[in-house]
């Protein structure tokens, strides 16, 4: 039987990765707010310039971004106009037919359309 936890290795890899990020992340925190001279004074010579603690977080969040914003796009480019023959339904599909219906009755089993789906939530 499967058990949803992770495994004993996948635990210790998950808390290595998390201690690492930490320590990662203080690092660099240490970098961008300690002064040049002080780095240069412990033998730290080889740094990217402080230019790049601003640079590199908003490069990340502009990346981020325009991810999002092309990714929407491009499914919008992707999707299937509502008069697609790409939308038909099969042989077995049952229409619903509400004829004789009184009105504000819960309609019988059965398919609705691409199209009719598409007109009530996007149009």
């Amino acid at each position: 039987m499967s058990n949803p936890s992770p495994t004993p290795e996948r635990a210790i890899y998950g808390f290595v990765l998390y201690l690492a990020s930490i320590v990662g992340f203080g690092l660099f925190v240490i970098w961008a707010y300690v002064p040049e001279k002080w780095l240069i004074s412990l033998g730290l010579t080889y740094m990217p310039q402080k230019y790049w603690a601003v640079v590199t977080p908003t490069y990340a969040c502009v990346g981020i971004l325009l991810f999002y914003i092309f990714y929407t796009g491009y499914n919008m480019t992707i999707t299937q106009p509502l008069d697609s023959l790409d939308t038909i339904t099969d042989n077995f599909s049952r229409p619903v037919e509400t004829n004789g219906q009184p009105e504000g009755a819960i309609p019988p089993i059965g398919d609705l359309s691409i199209s009719e789906i598409n007109k009530q939530m996007y149009l």
